[in-house]
């Protein structure tokens, strides 16, 4: 008895574009640069950390992750909605992503004006320097993904992408993946552990 297998179903590739593997594991390496001076940072400060983290709001905090990790889990669902030939249907989900995504960018420019009006700017003491550093940069990546996530939206309701030809469209979602998990990693390490 033997067992026939089709050669195409074991055929795995890595989803997205090379490039965008590349440009992702450069921007984990400066993220990882970062993320390690402010934890050998906070070790060396544990109380300035401390006081300084009092400042902060961990329930917005929370509720940035939720909305980045939901934006994250639609863009995903779009790439498979692609997959199954179902492109507009992506289309939507990907709206989603972005609706979802841009509760993160309200609440957060409004904790960038609320501790701004508290004096707490980048020059305040070196927790508040790292801070508008690590989520500032972060933040910039999430301004760039939002228009990722509105192109690949309009692509996806163009038909543009097709369940043989969705490279792009993967690779968008990765890079926003890359997000997600950089804020989760964030997340503990600005506003909760001390």
């Amino acid at each position: 008895m033997s067992i026939s297998v089709d050669s195409t179903s074991l055929s795995r590739r890595l989803p997205g574009d090379l490039a965008m593997w590349f440009f992702i594991l450069a921007e984990l390496t400066v993220f990882a640069i970062l993320i390690l001076a402010f934890a050998i940072t906070q070790l060396l400060n544990p109380e300035l950390f401390r006081e300084s983290r009092a400042a902060l709001d961990s329930s917005i905090g929370l509720v940035l992750t939720l909305s980045l990790l939901t934006s994250g889990l639609l863009a995903a669902l779009a790439v498979e909605q692609v997959r199954l030939a179902r492109p507009q249907r992506g289309a939507v989900l990907l709206l989603g992503a972005l609706l979802s995504s841009c509760v993160y960018v309200v609440l957060k420019l409004n904790e960038y004006s609320h501790l701004s009006g508290l004096g707490l700017g980048l020059e305040h003491n070196t927790f508040f320097t790292l801070y508008w550093i690590l989520t500032g940069f972060h933040f910039l990546h999430v301004l760039l993904g939002l228009v990722i996530l509105g192109w690949m939206a309009e692509r996806c309701r163009r038909r543009a992408y097709s369940v043989h030809d969705c490279a792009g469209l993967e690779s968008g979602v990765l890079y926003w993946h890359m997000v997600d998990m950089v804020w989760v990693l964030l997340f503990p390490l600005v506003y909760v552990i001390n």
